[in-house]
């Protein structure tokens, strides 16, 4: 990514192409108050071309203002660089969106089947910071390999499947922290479906016969390596809305990984300076995911079909380790949000010719749908 700092004006044109026809840069820019002075910076698009020479190009305030004067693009002082920045981060979002909108209207007829939708986050700090200052909320589809759905707020905000609209049809994988009834119930009620690890004390299930339903007890009869579902019923958070059924699919890793999540267990608690509670190191044997699709889709296709969830870690790694999103050299928060957001559309610009060259030959030909979800023989009911 520093290359877009050297870029030429006719290579940045390129760039400038692949943005959404229906964000008139200028006027916008106006509106979200941007560019309301036109002295050094004379067009939103040199505004967006500071924007990703300053954050995109890993380059400080002073050496975006030696960069802008050899482009001849404008000479400026690092505090001027520092002013014009700062005041176009609400631009900077909106621009984000609207590139995300333009993609999911031409995105292409997928297969016949459920679109599948992974939803996570991730932190990034200030300088000099031991917290998490900023999280990005991220949908991913795994099919189309790119982001569907950002959102940028500070790192006190929860992580939230209420933060993305899963439609009618579609299937949204998430982490443990996900799963909150409120949010679960909420899928349910737009025609999706979820699949969500849980912890032990996660959410409040019982037997559809009104029975509580004893976790510890059902995991009890599970060997190294098997697996078992229950049909429960997900309780609403303080007795407030309907209950949602849901399958509770429950697999216990072999004896060496379980000793690895017990490990991790540990490690968490005394990173978090608290005592492990004996039933967070039993539950770290197991793995847990809560689901409200079908007994169609099998207990092992659950586990599979979870699995894809790395696919949106792997993204994470991509966004850090390749463009730098976790190296926020401002402490700043107006500073810090542009910072972000050009890192962002520089990453989906980014896809967009990732996903052109591999709809290209050799690789379309290539290219084939993820294998179908191996079948294994049923689960034990519980």
């Amino acid at each position: 990514m520093q290359d877009i700092a050297a870029i030429t004006s006719t290579s940045f044109n390129i760039l400038f192409s692949r943005l959404p026809r229906s964000f008139d840069l200028d006027w916008t820019a106006r509106r979200y108050e941007a560019l309301l002075r036109r002295r050094e910076i004379k067009s939103a698009k040199d505004l967006l071309h500071l924007a990703l020479a300053y954050a995109a190009g890993g380059l400080s305030l002073r050496d975006t203002a030696a960069w802008a004067a050899l482009q001849g693009l404008a000479r400026m002082s690092d505090v001027a660089v520092l002013d014009r920045l700062r005041g176009a981060a609400l631009w900077l979002e909106k621009l984000l969106a609207a590139i995300l909108v333009e993609r999911a209207a031409t995105a292409p007829p997928g297969p016949a089947r459920r679109r599948i939708r992974l939803i996570d986050a991730t932190t990034v700090s200030a300088p000099g910071s031991t917290g998490a200052d900023w999280r990005i909320h991220v949908e991913y589809d795994p099919a189309a390999r790119h982001m569907v759905g950002i959102e940028v707020t500070d790192g006190r905000a929860a992580e939230s499947l209420a933060r993305f609209t899963i439609g009618a049809g579609e299937v949204v994988i998430a982490d443990r922290c996900y799963a909150k009834a409120r949010d679960l119930r909420a899928v349910r009620q737009a025609g999706g479906d979820f699949v969500v690890r849980v912890g032990w004390n996660a959410l409040r299930l019982r037997h559809a016969d009104g029975r509580r339903f004893d976790l510890f007890a059902a995991l009890a009869l599970l060997g190294h390596g098997e697996q078992a579902e229950a049909m429960l019923e997900l309780l609403p958070e303080r007795n407030r809305g309907s209950t949602v059924p849901l399958r509770l699919v429950m697999l216990r890793l072999p004896a060496e990984a379980a000793e690895r999540g017990r490990k991790r267990a540990r490690r968490r608690g005394q990173k978090q300076g608290k005592r492990t509670q004996p039933n967070t190191l039993r539950a770290a044997e197991y793995v847990l995911l809560a689901t409200s699709l079908g007994s169609e889709v099998t207990a092992t296709d659950l586990l599979e079909l979870y699995r894809t969830r790395w696919q949106i870690e792997l993204l994470f790694k991509r966004l850090k380790s390749l463009i730098g999103l976790d190296d926020l050299p401002a402490d700043d928060p107006d500073l810090a949000r542009t910072w972000l957001y050009a890192k962002l559309i520089a990453a989906l610009l980014t896809e967009d010719l990732a996903r052109q060259i591999l709809d290209s030959p050799p690789c379309a030909e290539r290219r084939a749908e993820p294998p179908a979800v191996r079948l294994a023989r049923p689960a034990h009911a519980l």
